[in-house]
């Protein structure tokens, strides 16, 4: 009986005549855009300005590349600088190799240069951003599927992904751990959005809920894995680094909640209803026009003696204007 499984594509390149389209380079780049559309959408809702989310990615996302092709390097080095190999194929990012660890590392420092010449809070950008970025991890996964890479421990499950015969691989079914990661980053970004709406996360947490349900998900996938690893006291790296990264999430989320709790009120001091439009709102701001204030004054207090001194005889004259009818007003009928 032949076993279901999920086939491999045959190559992961699609040429347009000279011009090579990589399935690695498209999920990524799918990625980006999911994750900026969205947080577009989150930080328009929290008061922000269209543009700002994209603005930022522009320094964020060529460094979050550079930290987790660097990520990527460090820890596997021996694919790179070993006997017999090639060092220029560490350029070569496009034939896959980028850690999340490094890539949101560094993206973060590119997200601050960003924030810092916007004058925006980092924390309120990254909580609108935390859910479209577990999407774009999603995204990102199947280039990993396009390479046939990162697969688990042989399986003739339904679901099994098919490997060819290729260097550093065996031919055969395999759990798909890349679709596993796809699926739990989904999940993520549902329990972040969700979580967000039900307790209003504010100040970085909404993004830190993001990092510890990551890292949750990434320690039993990664325990999957069959590719060459360094191992420290018989666990692969990465399962180490999501341990200690989710135990930092998790801190920060508590006590943040104690020592800002709530959410940031303006995310974007020029925006439409940001500090700057309330600091110049008038003193009699959300009356009728036309409708005196009832704080107005005189400018100054020369105005308030002249007032003053104009308005003391008046109640007098107007009763004898009213005791006094008018020359010219004529008698009613009857009473001359």
């Amino acid at each position: 009986m032949d076993i279901a499984y999920i086939p491999s594509p045959s190559t992961g390149v699609v040429h347009l005549g000279p011009i090579p389209l990589r399935g690695y380079a498209f999920c990524i780049i799918l990625g980006v855009f999911v994750a900026v559309w969205l947080g577009n959408k989150r930080w328009i809702a929290r008061g922000g300005k269209p543009g700002t989310v994209a603005d930022i990615a522009v320094w964020a996302v060529p460094f979050g590349l550079v930290g987790g092709r660097l990520y990527h390097v460090i820890t596997d080095y021996q694919l790179y600088f070993g006997e017999g190999r090639n060092w220029v194929d560490a350029l070569k990012i496009w034939e896959g190799g980028l850690g999340i660890w490094g890539a949101i590392a560094l993206g973060a420092v590119g997200a601050w240069i960003g924030c810092r010449l916007r004058g925006i809070p980092l924390p309120a950008w990254a909580d609108a951003l935390a859910p479209g970025i577990a999407l774009a991890q999603a995204c990102g996964r199947w280039g990993n599927w396009f390479n046939q890479e990162l697969y688990g421990r042989e399986t003739d499950l339904p679901w099994a992904v098919e490997i060819s015969e290729g260097p550093n691989r065996i031919a055969g079914t395999y759990h798909p751990t890349f679709l596993y990661e796809s699926l739990w980053c989904v999940g993520v970004a549902v329990l972040v959005i969700w979580a967000d709406r039900r307790f209003k996360l504010g100040h970085g947490r909404a993004f830190a809920l993001y990092v510890a349900a990551y890292c949750a998900g990434r320690v039993w996938i990664e325990y999957m894995r069959v590719d060459e690893a360094h191992l420290v006291l018989g666990l692969r790296l990465n399962v180490w680094t999501s341990i200690v990264v989710f135990v930092l999430a998790v801190v920060y989320l508590v006590l943040s909640a104690k020592l800002r709790p709530g959410r940031e009120e303006v995310v974007e001091p020029d925006a439409p209803g940001g500090a700057g439009d309330k600091a110049a709102a008038p003193a009699g701001a959300g009356q009728a026009e036309g409708e005196p204030s009832d704080t107005a004054a005189p400018a100054d207090a020369e105005d308030k003696v002249k007032a003053s001194v104009l308005t003391e005889g008046e109640p007098a004259k107007a009763d004898l204007r009213k005791a006094q009818p008018a020359e010219d007003e004529a008698p009613e009928p009857g009473k001359l």
